[in-house]
C-alpha cells in the first residue's frame, strides 16, 4: 500500500489484533500509517444533527508524506465545512468547483505548501488528501455536516457508518486514477477512487474512532439503545442526554446505530421556517396516519432475490438467508413467489412465480439452504432478470432484495430501478457496514421501503415487518394541494407512499409572507383520507438557517436522479452539472463536483515532492477477506501491485497485455489483473478485457467530457462563436477584452515545450507561477477551442 521499496504485512511476531505498518525489504517494521485517530462529536437537537468529524494526521516516516484516506459518511449528509488545522493555526477550506480545487491543491503540493483537498466519489464516499506532512507533524481535518434523522413510530434514529467496504468493479479496465485496489474500468471510471486498500487478514488499519454525542430532544426521553457498540450514557434531566464509546480506540469496521425513544409517540405536524436575504425555506414534517385494520388480501406477486457473492460469505449470507427463509414462511397460499440468486451469474429457481404451496417453498428453503457465498457481484442482470417481467403485467410485482450492497456502479443500478415502474423495491442491507446509498436509494426509486438487518439483529423483526408494508400501507396515493401560497422548488416532486410510521418530510422554498392550509389526501386501508394542516409562513425568521443547506440538498439529489446512468459514465449533462455546482458553491455544499481546499501559505517545506501514503481501512466486520480476495496472499500483492503502478504520482495502468495478465472467473468469463497476481477461486475481484469497441467507445467518452475541463463562461463564448452569434454575455464582457480572453490555465504538467507549444497557439503569458502548474494569459477567444482539446489541460478559468 506504500509505493518504493516498501511493502506492507503483518510486522513479524505481531499479534493478530496489531497495527498495520510499513514494512522494508529486509521485512523490518518502519513506521506506522498516517491516519492516526477520527473523533466523531454529534449535537442532536429534536431531529436534526451537527456533526464534526476531526481527522488526526501523523507523520512517522522519516521524509514528508502525502496522506489519501477513503472515508464513509452519512448518504443524507449536508457537508458544509473543512477546515485544516496545523498547531495553533487554522486554515479554513473554501468551496470550488471539482477542478479548480484539485488544481489549486496539487500547485500548493508540487511548492511544498501544506493542503489539504476533501472530494465527494459518492454521496456516502468521500476522499480526504493532506500534502506535505512533515515528519513527525500532526495535522488535525476538521469536515463538519448537518443531517436530519430519520423518526419510525417514536424513536429517532442516528448511525454514522466507520468503513468502506470493498466494492465488486465491473467491466474493462481504463487506467487508474486512484490508489485504490482497483483499476478503473468503462463501467465504473472512478473505480480507483472508491476502493481504498484493505488491511490484510491479521492485521490492523492502525487508526481508532471515538464518538461523543449531546441529545436535547425537546421532549423527555424513554430509551437510548446503541445495538451496535457498547456506550457509556449520563442523563443530563428528561429531555437531555450525554454518550460515548466505551472505549475511544474502537476499531472503525462497523456502523455506529444509536436509537432514542421519546415521549409520546405521536407528535403533531409541524412545520420549520428561515427566511434570510436568500430567501424563504422550509421543512415540513407531516406524522403519518395510524395503521389500518388489513383489509388488502388480494393476491401479491413477490420476488425474493439474494446476492451470494464474496463478500456475503460466511456470516452474511448466514443472516440473509435466515430472514428470507423467515420472509417465505410468511407468505399467504394465494401469492405467487419466486426466488433469484446472484454473483458472478444469476439463478432463477423456477421459470415464473409459483403459488406459495407448502411444496413449493420447501423446494425453495432447499435452494436456499445449497446457497454459499463467491464470486463477483455482477448485480445489474439480477436487477435486470426480477425487474423486467413487471413491464409486461398490469399488476405490480414486488421484489425484495438481500445485499451488502458492495458494488462500484451504484448510479447505473439505480438508474435500472428507476426505469421499472411497474414493480416495488423492497430493499434489505445485510451486515455491519452496508452500502446505504444504493439500498436507500433502490427503495426511494423503486417505491418500497429499506430496513437494515445487522448481523447480531432479529431476522423475524425484520422479516415481520416486510409482510405488515406489503400487505397493508400506511398511506397510497398521497397528493398535496398548496391551496396558492407562495411554494417553489418543493422536494420530493412526488410524494412517496408511507408503508411505515415514519413521518413525511417535505422541504421547499417560499417567496414571501403568507397564511394558509395544506392540504393532503390519501388512501388509508381502502379509503380516503384527508387532512388539512396549517401553514404559517413569515416575512422574517434568522433562525433554523440549516433549512437553506438541507433544501439545497435535496435540491441535488432530485437533479442527480434525472440520468444516474450519465453520471455513472461521468457524462452528466452540462446543464444538470452546472446547476449542481453552482448549488453546491452559493450554498457553500459539497457535491460530485464541487470541493473544498484548504493551503497553508506561510509555511513551504523542503525535500521536493512528498510520498503518497494511501490510508488503508478495516475489512467491515463480519465481511471475509477470502470471499472477497480469495487467496489469502491477493491482498497484500494487489497492494503492492497498486502502488508499483503509482510510483511517479501518474497513478496511470494501462490495458495493454504486456501490464495485464488474463485469467478466467469462476464464471467463465474473462477477467484482467495486475501481473503476478492470482485470482482466488472465491475471489469477487476482476474486470473483462477490453474490446477494441470498448476503447472506441472510451476515446468518445472522453471527448465529450471536454466542457467539465471548462468553466461555464468559457463555454458560453465557445458556443456563442460556434452559432456564429455577435450579443455577449455579462460574465464574458468581464474577461474578454479587444477579441482576447484573459484566462487561467491548469495544467495536468508544466515543462517548456508545454509552455511553448501554447505559446505557439497564439496564449501571451501574463503569469507563469513557479512551483506551480498555473499560467496566466491572454488567448483569442477564436482558439479557445482548440486550446480545450490539448491533453494536458486540465481546466480553464476566466481570471478575475
Amino acid at each position: 500500500m506504500f509505493s518504493g521499496s516498501g511493502h506492507v504485512q503483518a510486522a513479524p511476531g505481531a499479534v493478530t489484533q496489531g497495527t498495520l505498518q510499513v514494512i522494508d525489504n529486509q521485512g523490518r517494521p518502519r513506521a506506522l500509517c498516517p491516519l492516526k485517530h477520527t473523533a466523531v462529536s454529534a449535537e442532536i437537537s429534536g431531529g436534526l444533527t451537527r456533526v464534526t468529524v476531526t481527522q488526526l494526521f501523523v507523520n512517522p516516516l522519516n521524509e514528508k508524506i502525502e496522506a489519501v484516506y477513503a472515508f464513509p459518511l452519512p448518504v443524507r449528509a449536508a457537508v458544509d465545512d473543512m477546515t485544516m488545522m496545523i498547531g495553533d493555526r487554522t486554515i479554513h477550506g473554501t468551496i470550488k468547483r471539482r477542478e479548480e480545487a484539485r488544481a489549486i491543491y496539487e500547485a500548493a503540493r508540487d511548492s511544498g505548501r501544506v493542503a489539504a483537498l476533501l472530494d465527494q466519489e459518492r454521496p456516502n464516499i468521500f476522499t480526504q488528501s493532506v500534502a506535505n506532512i512533515t515528519s513527525g507533524a500532526e495535522i488535525k481535518i476538521m469536515i463538519s455536516y448537518v443531517e436530519a434523522l430519520s423518526y419510525e413510530d417514536g424513536s429517532y434514529e442516528f448511525t454514522f457508518p466507520m468503513v468502506v467496504g470493498p466494492r465488486y468493479i465491473p467491466g474493462a479496465p481504463i487506467g487508474k486514477q486512484g490508489g485504490g485496489w482497483a483499476p478503473d474500468t468503462d463501467q465504473v471510471p472512478d473505480a480507483s477512487k472508491i476502493t481504498p486498500p484493505v488491511a490484510p487478514k491479521g492485521t490492523r488499519a492502525g487508526h481508532d474512532i471515538s464518538i461523543s454525542l449531546t441529545i436535547d430532544a425537546g421532549v423527555p426521553i424513554e430509551g437510548i439503545k446503541c445495538s451496535s457498540h457498547e456506550i457509556d450514557v449520563t442523563r443530563n434531566g428528561e429531555s437531555r442526554a450525554r454518550l460515548t464509546l466505551k472505549a475511544n480506540t474502537t476499531i472503525p469496521n462497523k456502523d455506529f446505530r444509536l436509537k432514542f425513544d421519546v415521549a409520546g409517540r405521536r407528535i403533531a405536524d409541524a412545520i420549520l421556517t428561515h427566511r434570510a436575504e436568500r430567501g424563504g425555506f422550509f421543512s415540513l414534517i407531516l406524522q403519518p396516519p395510524d395503521r389500518a385494520p388489513a383489509q388488502d388480501v388480494m393476491p401479491k406477486e413477490l420476488v425474493f432475490v439474494l446476492d451470494t457473492s464474496g463478500s456475503m460469505s460466511g456470516f452474511p449470507i448466514e443472516k440473509a438467508k435466515e430472514t428470507m427463509n423467515l420472509a417465505l414462511e410468511g407468505l399467504n397460499p394465494l401469492d405467487t413467489f419466486n426466488l433469484i440468486t446472484f454473483a458472478g451469474d444469476t439463478y432463477v429457481l423456477f421459470p415464473q412465480p409459483v403459488p406459495a404451496t407448502e411444496q413449493n417453498l420447501q423446494r425453495a428453503q432447499a435452494f436456499l439452504a445449497s446457497r454459499a457465498g463467491g464470486g463477483g457481484t455482477e448485480m445489474m442482470k439480477a436487477i435486470r432478470t426480477a425487474l423486467e417481467p413487471s413491464n409486461r403485467q398490469n399488476h405490480i410485482r414486488i421484489v425484495c432484495f438481500m445485499t451488502d450492497g458492495y458494488v462500484g456502479n451504484d448510479f447505473e443500478i439505480i438508474g435500472e430501478v428507476q426505469r421499472h415502474p411497474n414493480a416495488r423495491v423492497f430493499s434489505f442491507g445485510i451486515g455491519s457496514s452496508v452500502n446505504r446509498f444504493l439500498l436507500d436509494k433502490m427503495a426511494e426509486v423503486g417505491r418500497g421501503e429499506v430496513e437494515y438487518v445487522a448481523l447480531n439483529d432479529d431476522g423475524s423483526a425484520a422479516a415481520k415487518r416486510f409482510h405488515e408494508r406489503v400487505r397493508s400501507p400506511l398511506l397510497t396515493d398521497i397528493d398535496l394541494d398548496w391551496g396558492g401560497l407562495p411554494v417553489t422548488d418543493v422536494y420530493p416532486k412526488r410524494t412517496p407512499d408511507l408503508f411505515s410510521a415514519k413521518p413525511i418530510v417535505i422541504t421547499g422554498r417560499y417567496t414571501g409572507r403568507a397564511r394558509g392550509v395544506l392540504r393532503l389526501r390519501g388512501k388509508l386501508g381502502g379509503s380516503y383520507l384527508a387532512r388539512e394542516i396549517p401553514i404559517d409562513f413569515p416575512d422574517s425568521q434568522p433562525g433554523h438557517d440549516v433549512l437553506a443547506t438541507l433544501w439545497a440538498r435535496a435540491r441535488i439529489d432530485d437533479l442527480m436522479s434525472n440520468d444516474y446512468a450519465r453520471l455513472q459514465n461521468g457524462e452528466a449533462p452540462m446543464e444538470t452539472r452546472e446547476a449542481i455546482t453552482q448549488l453546491g458553491i452559493d450554498f457553500r455544499l459539497m457535491t460530485q463536483f464541487t470541493s473544498f481546499v484548504a493551503v497553508e501559505e506561510m509555511i513551504i517545506t523542503d525535500g521536493g515532492k512528498p510520498r503518497r501514503v494511501e490510508v488503508p481501512v478495516e475489512m467491515p466486520e463480519g465481511v471475509s477477506h477470502a470471499g472477497v480476495f480469495g487467496d489469502v496472499n491477493r491482498l497484500a500483492q494487489m497492494a503492492g501491485a497498486s502502488q508499483m503502478a503509482q510510483t511517479s504520482n501518474s497513478a496511470i495502468v494501462t490495458s495493454k497485455s504486456e501490464n495485464l495478465n488474463t485469467t478466467k472467473s469462476t464464471t467463465g468469463r474473462a477477467v484482467a489483473v495486475p501481473r503476478n497476481v492470482p485470482v482466488g477461486s472465491g475471489s469477487a475481484i476482476g474486470s473483462p478485457q477490453p474490446t477494441p469497441a470498448t476503447l472506441g467507445d472510451r476515446e468518445s467518452r472522453d471527448e465529450r467530457r471536454d466542457a467539465s475541463r471548462l468553466h461555464p463562461s468559457i463555454v458560453v463564448v465557445i458556443e456563442r462563436l460556434t452559432r456564429q452569434k455577435t450579443s455577449v454575455s455579462v460574465a464574458e464582457a468581464k474577461f474578454v477584452r479587444d477579441g482576447k480572453a484573459e484566462i487561467q490555465i491548469w495544467l495536468t504538467e508544466k515543462t517548456p515545450s508545454i509552455i511553448a507549444e501554447l505559446k505557439r497557439l497564439g496564449l501571451e503569458v501574463l503569469i507563469d507561477a513557479p512551483h506551480s502548474k498555473l499560467v496566466v494569459g491572454r488567448l483569442p477567444i477564436g482558439k479557445l477551442s482548440a486550446l480545450a482539446e490539448l491533453k494536458f489541460i486540465r481546466f480553464i478559468a476566466p481570471q478575475s
